[in-house]
């Protein structure tokens, strides 16, 4: 650890490894990191942690792996060539008669409807599902296993791409100035004035939003975040000697923004991204949570929500839940106050 702790640190400048101790020496914001990069790692491999499905079994001295392939019931002494559904009593009791089978540690996938359960739904937490049931009685652990990873992923994919675009908007804006700048404000005035939950319930209900669908809509409203952060570093750095001896010597316009002025902007924008990853989070299960975000074949943070809210005789989906996105949110939090102070050139001198 130490060697490549001693490698990384000998490949990168003097201050990139300035700035890296700062938010190392920020403990919260380290252990923030290191508790939030552990819950998603831990999520990217849900389907080995909660699932309806064996990792592996054993049948007739052959090996099968149903997380990777699909089988029937007649591939276990089924009778129909339907999907192999290894909750059924008969498969499960062939399969142990012939062999074994490996399942995960939470035997439910999030979509998984417990139809064994000896209480109604939802039921609460027990040795069967650690966290209890909704009111469909699927598990709760499983759904915010996988919403977690949804959620996160849906975070990152938006954060970056309305970065980019914010990013070119700000620097055209304030690289050229005048006349392109005045619409693009003009326009961005127009653009934020929009009614954006109007606009999704009439897309909602126009058709079933989807992953895809719901990140191009948000990304509509979402990619002026950083515009005017940028926009304000280009007009303080257009004018400095250095790029106006850039252009003496000819140099482009778009090479000068990419090479010379884009670096110094991207540093002040860094700061933000944590906040802005928390910011998807929160529109994600807000738009879920009153029915126009993800449909229902997803595992959605926000339905829990719902569910917590719908199931007031059931506190611990509410309580759940809760512990859940005020964690997740308040490790951003943390993290983006870390950046921020590493970032901060009166900390770093």
């Amino acid at each position: 650890m130490k060697k490549l702790k001693k490698i990384f640190f000998e490949k990168v400048s003097p201050l990139t490894q300035k700035r890296w101790r700062a938010f190392l020496q920020n403990k919260r914001a380290a252990y923030s990191a290191v508790v939030f990069l552990l819950c998603f790692v831990v999520s990217l491999f849900s389907e080995l942690i909660a699932n309806d499905k064996p990792l592996i079994l054993k049948y007739k001295d052959e090996f099968y792996f149903p997380l990777f392939s699909a089988y029937t019931d007649a591939d276990f002494g089924g009778d129909f060539p339907t999907p192999a559904d290894y909750r059924d009593p008969l498969i499960r009791s062939n399969i142990q008669a012939e062999g074994w089978m490996l399942m995960p540690i939470i035997p439910f996938s999030f979509n998984t409807v417990d139809y064994e359960m000896l209480t109604p739904t939802p039921a609460p937490p027990s040795i069967r599902h650690w966290l209890g049931t909704d009111d469909e009685g699927r598990d709760i652990a499983a759904r915010i296993l996988y919403g977690l990873r949804l959620s996160v992923i849906f975070a990152f994919i938006l954060t970056f791409i309305s970065s980019v675009i914010g990013i070119i908007a700000g620097a055209v804006q304030g690289y050229f100035g005048g006349k392109i700048d005045i619409f693009l404000q003009r326009f961005m005035e127009i653009w934020e004035a929009l009614p954006q939950l109007f606009i999704l319930i009439i897309v909602a209900s126009i058709f079933t939003p989807t992953f895809w669908s719901l990140l191009i809509i948000l990304l509509f409203f979402s990619w002026m975040s950083l515009t005017g952060v940028v926009r304000a570093e280009f007009l303080r750095t257009r004018n400095l000697e250095f790029v106006k001896a850039a252009k003496a010597l000819g140099v482009s316009n778009w090479r000068i923004m990419y090479r010379h002025i884009l670096p110094n902007a991207v540093v002040a924008t860094i700061t933000f991204v944590p906040f802005l990853l928390s910011e998807a989070i929160v529109s994600l299960t807000a738009l879920d949570f009153l029915g126009l975000g993800l449909p229902y074949e997803y595992p959605s943070l926000g339905d829990l929500v719902r569910q917590g809210k719908d199931n007031l005789q059931a506190p611990w989906i509410g309580i759940t839940i809760f512990i859940v996105l005020s964690t997740l949110l308040t490790l951003l939090i943390f993290i983006g106050e870390g950046v921020r102070d590493a970032f901060d050139a009166r900390k770093n001198k």
